[in-house]
């Protein structure tokens, strides 16, 4: 798998606000690197997921109290 595509199409997802669709890639890819025993690509796909999460509040989640 090659992740820097995975991410920019992840990344596509994101940019047109398809959250659902960047995220289930995003797992898929985790689960596909976890099958391989590949740990770098583990945690590269937690990061995308985690991205992913700070897109969705910056989006839609509450503003921070001050």
């Amino acid at each position: 798998m090659n992740m820097e595509s995975e991410a920019e199409r992840i990344q596509n997802f994101v940019d047109r606000g398809n959250y659902h669709a960047a995220y289930n890639i995003a797992l898929s890819a985790l689960n596909e690197c976890r099958r391989k025993n590949d740990q770098a690509g583990v945690d590269h796909c937690i990061a995308i997921i985690r991205g992913i999460i700070d897109s969705l509040d910056t989006e839609f989640g509450s503003p921070p109290n001050p």
